[in-house]
């Protein structure tokens, strides 16, 4: 089977499976889309409507009707500007903070029971991996070059330079190093 469809039909599983397990855990409270409300109210708070769309990529009316639910069920309230009328304050309610917190803790369980069929080493390069496809991945603060290890074999090692020091090891699985990975991969920019 071609990589990238290997690749999809993997990702799509994990993802479906996440999902179904969220929305069981969540009930009756909170949903996968409110939780990523709370969780950026908590991050952002206070915030307006409008300040929702590029995080939830989906359209204002959509989003009104998300907050009207939530406000409904207890979790947020809105207040009017007091300079500006016209502009909306989106804010958590206790009970908000207690299902965003609750709500984490359940994505964190479900991620993490998926994450410990792997061992910490494979977890770490797996995380790593995502990030460089994602274009996530930014290396820890003082991260060591190729230079500081002494490696000069003239192939580009950004990638393991960037990648946390034990993923420099070799990948207990598939006896593939992080040198050889990026060798195989060195079309990728990294």
């Amino acid at each position: 089977m071609e990589i990238a469809a290997e690749f999809v039909r993997s990702w799509l599983k994990l993802s479906k499976d996440w999902s179904t397990e969220m929305d069981a855990e969540l009930a009756p409270q909170l949903t996968a889309g409110q939780l990523q409300v709370l969780e950026l109210l908590k991050q952002f708070e206070p915030m307006k409507p409008s300040d929702l769309l590029p995080y939830l990529e989906t359209t204002p009316a959509a989003v009104t009707t998300l907050l009207d639910r939530m406000e409904r069920n207890g979790l947020v309230r809105r207040d009017r500007d007091e300079q500006d009328r016209r502009i909306v304050w989106v804010r958590m309610t206790d009970l908000g903070r207690s299902e965003a917190e609750r709500g984490l803790k359940v994505r964190s369980d479900i991620v993490t029971r998926s994450l410990e069929r792997l061992s910490l080493h494979n977890r770490q390069l797996l995380i790593y991996l995502i990030g460089k496809v994602a274009g996530t991945w930014e290396p820890p603060a003082g991260a060591s070059s190729p230079s500081d290890k002494g490696t000069d074999k003239g192939t580009d090692k950004s990638a393991e330079a960037s990648a946390p020091a034990d993923l420099s090891e070799t990948v207990s699985e598939t006896g593939a190093s992080l040198e050889e990975i990026s060798e195989t991969t060195s079309g990728d920019n990294s």
